[in-house]
């Protein structure tokens, strides 16, 4: 269980890391962004884990990166977009 814990905060580590290259403009701040993918795949790994018993550490990885990711969406801000000026005189 201690292999799953540390594998699944690895992956949450991992899935933070590859956010904050891809999606840094659009993300808060860093500390936020791991703390959360951590939090998360460690939930996942806990309900996986309690859900599906021991035995099923690639499943329980798993749920761990669903969780993480869902987690990491929240946390997405809409992209800023330019102000629109109408060409028709007023």
């Amino acid at each position: 269980m201690i292999v799953e814990a540390v594998g699944s905060a690895l992956l949450g580590v991992m899935l933070a890391w590859v956010a904050t290259h891809r999606l840094a403009h659009r993300l808060p701040a860093r500390p936020l962004v791991f703390s959360t993918a951590i939090a998360g795949a460690l939930f996942g790994d806990f309900v996986t884990h309690s859900a599906l018993d021991q035995g099923t550490v690639l499943l329980s990885l798993l749920g761990a990166a669903v969780v993480s990711a869902a987690s990491l969406s929240l946390l997405l801000r809409p992209t800023p977009r330019p102000l629109r000026r109408s060409s028709a005189p007023a």
